[in-house]
């Protein structure tokens, strides 16, 4: 029989799992993080994962969440924080490039790459990736919707935009260290400038 916990200690469970998840991801990635390791690290019995997660890859998904969630957070105070009647494409490039940057550097998202994504997506219901898409596109669009658009922008399209590059830093190797930043920069500048 399962042991009755109370609120306090579900929640304590449930953050010590996600960080714990979040260490894993970064020391070991997605396809060798186990449960194992996981319930080992924060002291439960295995089973006990179970009354929190149905699944490693869901608990990995909200590990990585919280990490990306931070990301959009600041991003926003950011963009809330500058004088939006006189924003340039350049200082709203700047600000932008510097999130991707820093999601570039958590140790949660640095060890990510398509395969990892591509693994983790296909063992996710459904329901929770069009979950994570529309928090997504409802950040996004709350982000946006701070600027002086031009008239007739599709948020949408923008959104998809944005998330294009995001995942393009996961082919960073590919498209070429040397000049990788630089063509970040200049993508980000050309959605901007079409944008405001």
């Amino acid at each position: 029989m399962p042991k009755c916990y109370s609120e306090r200690e579900r929640a304590y469970i449930r953050q010590r799992l996600k960080e714990e998840a979040g260490k894993c991801i970064a020391q070991y990635g997605i396809r060798r993080t186990t449960v194992d390791e996981i319930v080992k690290r924060v002291k439960i019995p295995k089973g006990t994962f179970y009354l929190f997660y149905q699944s490693k890859e869901l608990l990995l998904f909200e590990a990585i969440l919280e990490q990306h969630d931070l990301i959009e957070r600041k991003l926003y105070e950011s963009v809330s924080g500058i004088d939006l009647s006189a924003v340039t494409a350049d200082q709203l490039t700047d600000i932008i490039f510097g999130f991707f940057k820093m999601s570039a550097e958590m140790p949660v998202l640095k060890v990510l790459n398509s395969d990892e994504i591509e693994l983790l997506a296909r063992k996710l219901p459904q329901e929770v990736l069009e979950q994570h898409l529309g928090d997504d596109n409802a950040m996004t669009e709350k982000v946006l919707s701070l600027l002086p658009v031009k008239p007739g922008v599709d948020f949408q399209v923008f959104t998809a935009a944005f998330r294009s590059l995001y995942f393009s830093t996961l082919h960073r190797e590919e498209i070429g260290e040397e000049n990788y930043d630089e063509a970040l920069r200049l993508l980000i500048y050309g959605l901007v400038t079409q944008l405001i």
